[in-house]
């Protein structure tokens, strides 16, 4: 048996598993996990709970920790800044005349990474776009198209 907790990192969003290493957490705490795309900020949706190991596809990943109030604010500064980059990167847009329709920006909990989402007919060259946007922010930028199922599911939340 393995003791898991759930993690979603947004409203809706899928859950996610993780090892508690050891710690009790309860539902609706908050943690700071290694994800795939790096550090992450989730709210704890299925507090401790053992499961049977063949239900597991893969090993998991341990927490890092329990969010302290220093990870809140740093999650709180994230959002502000996420709506900051969205009106920037509206005004790029316009700027360089592309035709994309920015639909959401996503900030990485350490803020290495900056993702925008945008819905555009056909493929579009940003280059120019991810060039001005990597200056403004001095960050790693990323556009990701998404499709309208994506667009439904971000709409939801």
């Amino acid at each position: 048996m393995a003791n898991i907790i759930g993690v979603r990192f947004k409203k809706p969003g899928k859950i996610y598993f993780f090892d508690p290493d050891g710690i009790k957490i309860d539902k609706g705490s908050f943690v700071v996990v290694e994800t795939s795309m790096g550090k992450e900020f989730g709210e704890v949706v299925i507090a401790n709970r053992a499961i049977p190991d063949e239900k597991l596809e893969k090993p998991l990943k341990k927490i890092i920790r329990v969010a302290t109030y220093k990870d809140k604010k740093q999650n709180e500064e994230n959002k502000r800044k996420e709506k900051e980059a969205l009106k920037i990167c509206e005004k790029k847009i316009k700027e360089h005349g592309l035709d994309m329709t920015l639909t959401d920006v996503e900030y990485k909990f350490d803020r290495s990474k900056l993702l925008f989402f945008f819905k555009a007919d056909g493929r579009i060259d940003f280059r120019d776009l991810v060039k001005d946007l990597a200056a403004i922010f001095k960050t790693r930028i990323e556009l990701r198209q998404i499709g309208v199922r994506d667009e439904v599911r971000k709409l939801r939340r």
